[in-house]
């Protein structure tokens, strides 16, 4: 059984047992549960059950690992030829850890 769910503006695919790193939430701490809403598609063993927008009583209920995980670094580099400019300018996103407890459907 999985899920499409909405989280931040990003839809992801949900699996129990499954981890997601979804961008950085500010108000979670570690071990405290958190549920969403926007389902959008529930695939029960070939049932396939397509919202609109949203599938009716389905959520997804997740657990926080890690509130703030850094992914890795960008390096974003600008150069014009023949002109000596260069920029070179990094930058790391901010994520969120969450395991997929259990998909309510």
């Amino acid at each position: 059984m999985y899920a499409i769910v909405e989280i931040n503006g990003q839809q992801f695919k949900a699996e129990a047992g499954k981890k997601l790193f979804v961008h950085h939430m500010n108000d979670v701490e570690a071990g405290q549960a958190v549920e969403f809403e926007n389902v959008l598609l529930v695939d029960n063993n070939g049932n396939i059950t397509v919202g609109t927008p949203v599938v009716e009583g389905a959520k997804v209920e997740c657990e926080v690992v890690s509130p703030l995980v850094k992914g890795d670094k960008v390096l974003v580099f600008h150069k014009k030829r023949r002109k000596g400019y260069r920029k070179l300018n990094g930058h790391r996103q901010q994520f969120t850890e969450l395991t997929i407890k259990n998909i309510i459907a």
